[in-house]
């Protein structure tokens, strides 16, 4: 089923989770376990990450160092179709841009609809952690726009070198993308950054997905400037609750999101991570309780590395 029937055929608000595929070389066993837990709260969909190989350094039998390209966490395509299977909760896994090449995407699309999963995530991705910018994959994509357009292409029945599938299996692709609340750290300005969305849905995406906010009222005032823009699709507040003390000051550099006064404050206070925790779990279901009370068609929790924290927010809210 396509996520957006379900986001808007939803009474109420739903509820949708984002998980990490296991690292190289680890089980899906505790993957699973987190699922487990989670599906209590009925998750309309799980969105499952997409990461890009990065340039590491290994030690050789010499005892020299040898940099190479590793993925630390492969294998996003089938840990879809695994949760899929096992759950029978729709995946989302990402399709990004980063790292990969036109033709790689093509090879997972075509794996994905073999394997009946036509929901994706569209993102441009981050650039990676050796570059001082965005650089593109040599035969890949700058912009999410583009990718759109070779998915859009693949759901017409074309592949990227322009000939005719003989038979299309399955249903067509349906996609989000994401949107910024406090902007993109590298628009311009918020109108800019607007344009670019409005480009993104106008080009096919069914619904947004927002990064991750602390202060629900850059939330409703972004929803507000999209109706203005006519961006009219679903917009899902994306949401994390606080886990560590160093996310203080980790994520308003990493994610370059801010957090209200009030909660710095209280952050500010606690003396470990487990106290930090508490303010974490608090904030984040307070936000989901005034965000439900809003109406919003569905909240998407960032799980990952925060299964148990999502967990008791659920609990407090759902």
């Amino acid at each position: 089923m396509k996520v957006i029937d379900l986001i808007t055929g939803n009474k109420g608000t739903g509820f949708s989770f984002e998980v990490l595929p296991p690292l190289k070389g680890k089980g899906i066993s505790q993957l699973f376990k987190n699922i487990d837990v989670l599906r209590e709260f009925n998750p309309l969909y799980i969105n499952i990450t997409t990461h890009r190989s990065e340039m590491v350094y290994k030690n050789t039998p010499d005892g020299l160092y040898q940099k190479v390209s590793e993925r630390s966490r492969p294998g996003t395509v089938a840990v879809a179709a695994a949760i899929q299977q096992k759950y029978g909760i729709p995946a989302v896994p990402h399709l990004i841009c980063s790292g990969f090449s036109k033709i790689e995407t093509e090879y997972a699309l075509i794996d994905l609809n073999f394997l009946g999963i036509t929901n994706v995530l569209v993102l441009r991705g981050d650039k990676a952690k050796h570059d001082s910018r965005f650089i593109p994959n040599e035969n890949g994509y700058a912009h999410a726009s583009q990718l759109q357009s070779q998915i859009n292409e693949f759901n017409r029945g074309y592949f990227i070198d322009g000939t005719k599938m003989d038979i299309i299996t399955g249903d067509t692709f349906s996609y989000g993308v994401a949107g910024y609340p406090e902007k993109h750290e590298e628009a311009p300005h918020p109108d800019i950054d607007l344009m670019f969305l409005k480009e993104k849905v106008d080009n096919g995406a069914d619904y947004v997905v927002t990064q991750m906010f602390f202060d629900n009222e850059k939330y409703y005032n972004f929803v507000s400037r999209c109706r203005a823009a006519e961006i009219n699709v679903p917009i899902i507040p994306g949401l994390k609750p606080i886990t560590t003390l160093n996310q203080l000051t980790m994520l308003p550099k990493v994610f370059h999101v801010d957090l209200p006064m009030e909660l710095a404050k209280e952050l500010l206070k606690c003396k470990n991570d487990e106290e930090a925790k508490e303010v974490g779990v608090e904030w984040c279901a307070a936000q989901t309780r005034d965000l439900m009370s809003h109406g919003v068609p569905s909240i998407h929790f960032y799980s990952l590395n925060a299964t148990r924290s999502v967990e008791r927010v659920a609990k407090l809210t759902y």
